[in-house]
């Protein structure tokens, strides 16, 4: 058998949504206003249908699909890159916006990407074939970063995540190592951004900017990094 799964996601208005997914690179094979706005977009082999309706606020979407891809880094950076020449800028928050770059603790590497519409599109390449949460880490900082991540991205709950962050970074008898810090005050910033806490986002991405990191932990910390270029002042909506 030959089988496929379509996504078909709402969308208020049908335009906005086809200039989104043009700017990623995308294909629009096809497209009607009438009698229903509706509309098809492609590249390789992901295929997006879309559906107008007048009765639908985007900002309170719960619509999502998943991408499997076996080049996530690629569509990332061409995504990204695709988003600054459309809107001048890394759109980290509100609609449209894209998400960083990261390993989950399910077994895969993905990205987040949610477009005019509110439709979120988790595209991702599986790490394992075990796709249960791991055990969470044993260190201190690595913990918190973990438990942050799964609130602010899977549970979208930024302020419990700043809680989870501002407790350990509190933590007066240990300290941090140099790639710890830089992605727990990347996340902070980033959660920061989402609670309209412009204040905090922008102390941390200073600390965060004046990190001193050798070759190996920049190698390491690469998704981080490119997350921190992504929310640094100029580049915030």
């Amino acid at each position: 058998m030959n089988e496929r799964t379509i996504p078909i996601l709402p969308c208020r208005s049908i335009e906005p949504v086809l200039d989104f997914y043009t700017a990623l690179g995308f294909r629009v094979t096809f497209r009607q206003s009438s009698p229903n706005p509706y509309a098809v977009v492609e590249r390789g082999g992901i295929e997006l249908q879309f559906f107008g309706t007048k009765r639908y606020e985007p900002a309170e979407s719960v619509s999502t699909c998943y991408v499997l891809t076996d080049d996530v880094d690629g569509l990332y950076e061409a995504f990204r890159a695709g988003l600054k020449e459309a809107y001048g800028r890394i759109p980290t928050r509100g609609l449209p916006r894209i998400g960083p770059l990261k390993d989950m603790t399910y077994g895969v590497r993905q990205f987040l990407m949610t477009d005019p519409g509110g439709n979120c599109i988790r595209i991702g390449r599986k790490t394992s074939d075990d796709q249960s949460h791991r055990r969470p880490p044993e260190g201190t900082f690595a913990k918190a970063l973990h438990h942050a991540s799964l609130l602010a991205d899977s549970k979208e709950d930024p302020a419990s995540a700043a809680k989870v962050i501002d407790r350990a970074l509190r933590l007066g008898d240990e300290r941090p190592t140099p790639v710890e810090l830089l992605r727990l005050l990347v996340l902070r910033a980033d959660v920061a951004g989402r609670l309209a806490d412009e204040e905090t986002a922008v102390s941390a991405l200073a600390e965060a900017a004046g990190i001193h990191l050798g070759a190996e932990d920049r190698r390491s910390a690469r998704d981080a990094l490119e997350r921190l270029e992504d929310l640094r002042p100029g580049t915030l909506p």
